[in-house]
């Protein structure tokens, strides 16, 4: 049986950022981190668009699973704010929530980052605009690494952790005991045990997270699920908001249900790409910081936030129905123009070649209105019509939408001000916290801990 002073599951940004100031505060401690995916360098997607064309199930999804997380393949946005991205502050303080959002960005900055670029939503000018047609700019300075930096401030940051730190890969941590004044982590070929423990699975994380909980009889709250497309434009007709901001956080009240939609994770220059969460087929988007990689395109999320009450509890359930049936329909990701969703019909390859926005993503063209709750697709439809006021062409009938865009919130754990069950020793932080929804967020959150832990 292995024996550590810290045991920390999952080799997310939360759990990389918590080992890295565990041995910088104390580095006689004894930290291992149970990783069920693969090292960075191991991380690979078997899709090449050749022999294999579409998703094959992998036993550990290289996209979502691995050292840096699902985040180690994204754009790699470090979003420095409160607004948006998490509760951290609810639990730190809000001062001390940018103190430490600000404290990752240094370290990133030092391990690779120095050449990425800072951006600030301080243009009076565009949030004029957007007020001005009931769109609401959210305020942030965002680290943009770009997906090819991103890999590289990872692999700095794993490089020097490896020789401090004990990094078990392909190993998923089945139970979590508490036996006397430790605990005991059980894996299907050996167990672990520590006084400490830091829980940093990610959204993918979420339904281990929730036997974890009932197990331990640690409380929990439903949360939400945010659901919605994919959007692909060309780039000139968000270049005004992207060239300034880079990243433009949008937030919508329809009319209709006053429901709140919300742009996330833009991408100028990008591509769409698809991912697996827990078998199912969704859709999200990548950017690169280097011009070599770039693409004529921009592609961004619109998101319609669902807050569940009770009796209802089962929201990631739900979420994972509407993005089963979209596999069902469309056999992974469907792409459907603008206008032919406007018009009632279902896109096909020719009117996809046809149109002016070349698809970056190898999706099939289909009918989201078969997939999307109606309630949801009005909200996009509005959304649309109003970016449409601000951003001239961003309703054409030749935009893309691919869905389904699913976000999966963990549940809300009960924790502490220190981040810490009401199980002694054991710490949850991240997006599987329910606390963090962000790069940024569930970063800040593992240094946070560690430092807790480390007082102790």
């Amino acid at each position: 049986m292995n024996s550590y002073n810290v045991a920390i599951v999952g080799a997310g940004p939360g759990g990389i950022f918590a080992a890295y100031e565990l041995k910088k505060q104390k580095p006689e401690l004894s930290v291992v981190v149970i990783e069920k995916g693969s090292a960075l360098h191991r991380r690979k997607c078997p899709i090449d668009g050749v022999k294999i064309k579409s998703c094959i199930n992998c036993p550990s999804c290289s996209i979502m699973n691995g050292f840096g997380g699902a985040g180690a393949f994204s754009d790699g946005k470090y979003n420095i704010t409160n607004e948006f991205g998490g509760d951290l502050y609810k639990y730190v303080g809000a001062d001390e929530a940018i103190e430490l959002m600000e404290y990752v960005d240094a370290i990133n900055v030092e391990n690779g980052g120095a050449e990425s670029r800072l951006f600030a939503s301080e243009r009076p000018d565009i949030a004029k605009l957007c007020l001005q047609n009931d769109l609401h700019l959210l305020k942030a300075k965002v680290r943009h690494l770009g997906t090819d930096i991103n890999y590289i401030v990872l692999e700095n940051l794993y490089n020097q952790l490896k020789d401090q730190v004990d990094f078990v890969f392909n190993t998923e941590v089945q139970t979590i005991e508490r036996e006397g004044e430790r605990f005991v982590l059980t894996c299907p070929k050996e167990q672990f045990t520590a006084d400490k423990v830091i829980i940093s699975t990610g959204r993918s994380g979420s339904k281990w997270m929730e036997s974890i909980c009932q197990s331990l009889s640690i409380p929990t709250e439903s949360s939400r699920i945010d659901i919605g497309v994919r959007v692909e434009v060309p780039y000139d007709i968000f270049s005004d908001m992207t060239d300034a901001l880079y990243e433009s956080k949008i937030v919508y009240r329809t009319k209709r249900y006053q429901d709140k939609v919300r742009t996330f994770c833009m991408n100028p220059h990008g591509v769409v790409v698809s991912e697996n969460t827990n078998g199912i087929i969704t859709v999200n988007g990548h950017s690169y910081e280097d011009p070599k990689l770039y693409t004529n395109n921009t592609n961004f999320a619109l998101l319609v936030s669902n807050h569940f009450t009770e009796p209802f509890h089962q929201s990631n359930q739900y979420g994972e129905s509407i993005a089963r049936l979209s596999n069902m329909l469309g056999g992974g990701v469907i792409v459907q123009r603008f206008g032919d969703l406007i018009r009632g019909q279902r896109s096909t390859e020719d009117r996809i070649e046809n149109g002016f926005v070349t698809p970056t993503l190898k999706a099939t063209p289909g009918d989201l209105s078969l997939v999307i709750p109606k309630r949801q697709l009005d909200d996009i439809i509005e959304m649309i019509e109003a970016l449409d006021r601000v951003c001239p062409g961003m309703a054409s009938d030749d935009t893309l939408l691919y869905g389904i865009e699913v976000k999966f919130y963990n549940m809300q754990v009960e924790v502490d001000d220190n981040l810490e069950t009401c199980v002694p020793g054991l710490y949850v932080i991240g997006d599987c916290s329910g606390v963090t929804h962000s790069l940024s967020h569930a970063s800040a959150s593992g240094v946070y801990a560690a430092r807790k832990i480390a007082e102790k």
